[in-house]
């Protein structure tokens, strides 16, 4: 049991990437705190955590971006458990157009900044006072491949996870003589409800994120939120007690090579890529 008797809050906890490494941590023996805007699938998860023999919780309806709903969750924390040990920042997204430098409008960029980036420093702040105390923490937060390798023109989403970076750097530099670690993860094309909002389910969509791995990802497969689950894991216990203020890319390889199919010489095209 990697995280016995450990506290974790996950925002953005409900479904996705958040849901499945809440799972993984109630199964290492972890209390989980469920934190999202979506309260009722919040209340889902930890239904489902306790019916498997976990425990959790879902106090309120947290927006990230109100740091008033994200005290009340760390408030009732503290107040049944006493403690506070991880915080996975899994909450975000983007609004409105596309986001190129042709269709991006300054509400649609405020309001993402303010989702990405002050969603992530909210929870930080409010349960920093905490870890302080105990001298140890485990702080997981959540950036993207195009942030500094952009696959898309997604400005003011790429931009805000590009500052979580920053942010990340920073606070792992700081807090580290105080024995909190803060790390982020960069995922690569992840099977999410995410992409129910981009196409409906169906042979259509499979086909093309077959395609999309086959041509960018090393792996050639997509990735599944267990993938994420199990970094977030590691960066949360034990084993990565050495490890802070770093980046971890789970993009089937995705930010450190590029797939065959990517460039010519290896590629389908030359006749080289294993079928």
């Amino acid at each position: 049991m990697l995280l016995k008797d450990k506290v974790a809050i996950i925002t953005g906890g409900a479904k996705g990437m958040g849901e499945a490494t809440g799972k993984k941590f109630a199964e290492e023996g972890a209390t989980v705190i469920i934190a999202d805007l979506d309260f009722d699938s919040a209340q889902m998860a930890v239904e489902q955590i306790q019916s498997s023999g976990g425990r959790a919780r879902a106090y309120n309806r947290v927006d990230v971006t109100d740091s008033a709903t994200i005290k009340a969750t760390v408030n009732q924390t503290i107040a049944e458990f006493g403690k506070v040990d991880i915080l996975v920042n899994c909450a975000g997204g983007t609004f409105g157009s596309n986001g190129s430098s042709e269709n991006i409008n300054m509400n649609d960029w405020d309001r993402t900044i303010n989702l990405n980036l002050n969603g992530t420093l909210y929870p930080i702040m409010e349960v920093l006072p905490y870890m302080k105390e105990q001298k140890s923490g485990k702080i997981v937060n959540f950036s993207s491949m195009g942030a500094f390798n952009a696959y898309t023109v997604v400005l003011h989403y790429h931009a805000a996870k590009g500052a979580v970076e920053s942010l990340t750097h920073n606070l792992a530099f700081e807090l580290a003589p105080q024995g909190i670690h803060v790390n982020v993860i960069s995922p690569g094309p992840i099977m999410t409800p995410f992409w129910d909002e981009l196409m409906p389910q169906g042979p259509e969509r499979d086909q093309f994120t077959a395609a999309l791995a086959k041509k960018e990802v090393p792996l050639q497969r997509m990735g599944t939120p267990e993938d994420i689950a199990g970094v977030c894991l590691f960066l949360s216990t034990g084993l990565s007690d050495y490890v802070t203020g770093q980046k971890i890319n789970v993009g089937g390889g995705m930010g450190n090579i590029i797939s065959h199919n990517s460039t010519f010489l290896s590629s389908e095209e030359n006749g080289k890529v294993n079928k």
